[in-house]
């Protein structure tokens, strides 16, 4: 290629062309690219991407390997096209964090990101528990199992607290569910994207009985618990999706319930699903509130006070 420097500015990748005539234009653009047909299309991909990713709040690690996998993919590619070897590698994964920290989010980006970049036919998301895959008698389990992976042919399947398959030891048909699956990882490695999550401590448990599993899973993501900042981030976002908003003490009121929750409940406080639940259960107070006071105007059906937060005392004020 000629004349062809690559930039990166604010972790995007910019390619700047430059060309001698337009004979030379007309030409590059009709050769084929990888992910795309012209040089302007291949990183859409990318940008895409990062539009996404900068949605979510939070997430740093997340989205750093996000951003190597789509430059290992595509710099494979282009080791292909200009014949060195170009190796695939396995890229089933370990989510490890507490709820709310937004794992089937990520899960569902990555279908997304994968099929754009042809390395999923499909890219769908397939989520399943325990109960999806474990049956009531012997074969009744690998028989689900598979009916189940053969849905997520394609794209990924993604299993939410994936350590209760080995809740109940060896005589339990859990584990007869990761000998399947350990046996599709292996026959279909390339067919499908299979992810693991839950609790870390408990995750790191469940690994450790099967020495097979963590060499079949190399790429582990922690997803760390949101701060009481980035909680208030979420908040705003979602307020602003449902048009309501908070008033400067409603805002405060939500900003210290929300870091005493946090430490009072530690390791199962729910983050992003808790803040949900809060904004919803308050929504509701609100309306009770605008309903005893009379008042419907714009203004006053926008904005979420302190009161509404205090559901107790909320829940017992009578009509009128």
């Amino acid at each position: 290629m000629k004349n062809t420097t690559v930039t990166r500015s604010k972790g995007q990748i910019n390619v700047v062309l430059n060309r001698e005539n337009k004979r030379d234009k007309e030409s590059l653009y009709r050769k084929e690219q990888p992910f795309g047909n012209t040089l302007a299309e291949k990183h859409e991909v990318l940008e895409r991407m990062e539009k996404e990713l900068s949605s979510l709040v939070g997430l740093n690690d997340v989205k750093q390997l996000l951003k190597e996998v789509y430059a290992w993919l595509y710099i494979n590619n282009c080791r292909k096209e200009n014949g060195l070897k170009s190796s695939r590698q396995s890229l089933h994964m370990i989510f490890k964090g507490n709820p709310g920290t937004g794992k089937t989010t990520v899960a569902r980006l990555i279908a997304k990101l994968f099929h754009e970049m042809e390395v999923l036919s499909k890219g769908h998301l397939i989520e399943v528990e325990r109960a999806d895959l474990v049956g009531e008698y012997i074969g009744h389990t690998a028989q689900k199992t598979r009916e189940v992976l053969k849905k997520a042919l394609g794209g990924v399947l993604f299993i939410d607290e994936a350590y209760s398959l080995a809740r109940g030891g060896e005589k339990d048909f859990g584990k007869e569910a990761i000998d399947t699956l350990v046996k599709a990882m292996e026959d279909q490695q390339h067919d499908f994207i299979l992810i693991l999550a839950g609790y870390g401590r408990e995750m790191d448990y469940f690994l450790s009985l099967n020495p097979g599993l963590p060499s079949r899973f190399p790429i582990t993501i922690p997803f760390e618990d949101y701060s009481t900042e980035e909680l208030m981030e979420i908040s705003e976002i979602m307020l602003a999706e449902r048009e309501y908003q908070l008033s400067r003490q409603g805002e405060q009121k939500v900003r210290d319930y929300l870091r005493r929750i946090k430490g009072e409940q530690g390791k199962t406080f729910s983050n992003g699903r808790f803040v949900r639940n809060l904004i919803e259960q308050a929504i509701r107070t609100q309306a009770v509130r605008l309903l005893v006071e009379g008042k419907y105007d714009r203004q006053s059906l926008s904005t979420l006070q302190a009161e509404d937060f205090d559901f107790e005392k909320s829940r017992v004020q009578p009509f009128s």
